[in-house]
Formats: C-alpha cells, structure tokens, sequence
C-alpha cells in the first residue's frame, strides 16, 4: 500500500511540474512575442508543442507569428519561406484539433497574407478560399469574437480594393466588440485577441 501511495504521489508530482513546465514556457514565449523578439518567440512555441503533442495552442502561436510578422514582407522568398513553416504549423495543429475556428481563421489569414503581397497573381484564386474559410468557421462558432472580426476585416478590405462602400461591415465590427465583452478564454493560453484591432477599425467606421 505505501509503495502504491509512493507510485501516485510520484506521478502526480511529475504531472503537476510538466503541467507548470508548459505554463513557464507559455509564458516565456509570450514575454518574448511581447519583447518584439518574434523568431524567438516561435522557435520557443515549436520547442513546447514538441513537448505537447497532443496540445494545438503552441503550434497555432508558433504558426500565428510567423504569419502575423509576413504582412509587410517585400521579399518573395522570405516571404515563401515564412508562410511555408506557417502552413506546416497550421496543418500540425489541424490534425490536432480538427474543424477549429481558431485554426480556421489562421488559415485564412495566411491566405491573406499572400493576397496582401500580391493581389494580382493571388486574389483570383485565394479570395474565395478565404471566404469559404470564414464561412465555415461562422458555421462552427457563429459567436466567436475573432471569427466575426476577422471576417469583416476581410470584407472591408475587399471593398476598399472594388471601391465600395466599408460602411455594411461596421455593424458586424460592432458585434465582434460586443462579443469580446463577454468571450471567456477555455484557459489563460487559449486565443483571446483582436479587441484592440477591433477597437481601431471602429474609429474608422466614424470617419
């Protein structure tokens, strides 16, 4: 009977230190994302989802920076390169967490970000991917704060590019905001960002 107790506390010690190993190593990661130090942000969110493998959040940060920090590349083959790891990341963390919104809308982002680079060779084909993306993730989680933002982001961004009026998308920018106000994170690593992006694009919905 002790050495059973022994076994089990044994256990449970090892499970509560990794348990506080990945939250240290969150952290860290976030502190370095936050520090502007991004490449090492992601190499330390890779290091943590390759000692979480069944975990989706290190691998969905890891896949976040890189495409977050592709928006403004000049550079084709960085660029490439970039959204290449992202890609990888996203598909690791799908096969994790299969028809996620979060993952979702990551996915569309890294399309954007192709669209952003080069409309002209990537807006034929990516948009509607793109679209039908958000769709599906409005179909999943229909009160998703980033689901809904996102997707009106992208919306708005469509007609500034035909010439059309931004305006029908502020009520669902406005939604999104409502919907932060009352969206609980499942944990504190969990994705909870955008208010702030929403915040600003309001601003300009007044103008």
């Amino acid at each position: 009977m002790q050495k059973l107790v022994i076994i089990l506390i044994t256990f449970v010690t090892s499970f509560v230190s990794a348990q506080s190993n990945y939250e240290k190593g969150m952290e860290k990661a976030f502190e370095l994302w936050g520090s502007n130090n991004p490449v090492e942000a992601a190499n330390m969110f890779e290091r943590i989802a390759n000692a979480e493998p069944d975990n989706w959040l290190p691998v969905y940060y890891a896949a976040q920076v890189n495409i977050l920090y592709s928006f403004g590349l000049t550079d084709e083959k960085k660029l490439t390169e970039q959204l290449k790891k992202a890609q990888d990341l996203i598909n690791d963390a799908t096969a994790i967490s299969k028809n996620n919104p979060e993952i979702l809308v990551l996915q569309a982002l890294l399309h954007t970000a192709w669209v952003a680079f080069d409309g002209a060779t990537y807006g034929m084909t990516l948009s509607p991917k793109v679209v039908s993306i958000y769709e599906q993730a409005e179909q999943i989680a229909p009160d998703n704060p980033r689901v809904v933002y996102c997707k009106a982001e992208w919306g708005i961004g469509g007609a500034k590019y035909f010439g059309q009026d931004t305006k029908p998308f502020c009520k669902d920018l406005e939604r999104a905001l409502e919907l932060f106000a009352n969206f609980k994170p499942e944990t504190p690593f969990h994705p909870n960002w955008g208010k702030d992006r929403v915040e600003m694009l309001l601003e300009s919905c007044k103008e």
